[in-house]
């Protein structure tokens, strides 16, 4: 069964192009995770918020990721995370075209 993640955080920035050239060494980096199908990147300037919403083929790999993101996240000085672990309804999410198609072997 696979698992989403959702991770958000106080950011001051940067967000947009300035995020994307910034990060992506780091995006890079995510990709290689043990477990990750993929990760959407969010942002919200307004708020000063960031994080993802991720797809990991198992509960383990999800929590391993956690653990180790907050690590990494630390580092950069954000020690507040808000960080959820749920599981996907498959036929739900179909019906309303989530990008499951690739969960079939799941």
């Amino acid at each position: 069964m696979t698992y989403v993640l959702q991770v958000d955080f106080k950011l001051d920035g940067p967000f947009g192009d300035v995020m994307a050239e910034a990060f992506s060494d780091l995006a890079k980096s995510i990709y290689e995770e043990e477990g990750l199908l993929w990760k959407i990147w969010t942002e919200s300037p307004e708020t000063n918020e960031a994080g993802g919403i991720y797809l990991f083929e198992s509960k383990r790999t999800a929590e391993q990721y956690i653990a180790m993101h907050s690590k990494r996240l630390a580092e950069f000085g954000i020690t507040t995370i808000n960080a959820k672990i749920f599981a996907i309804n498959s036929k739900l999410t179909e019906v309303t075209k989530g990008p499951i198609k690739q969960l079939k072997n799941h």
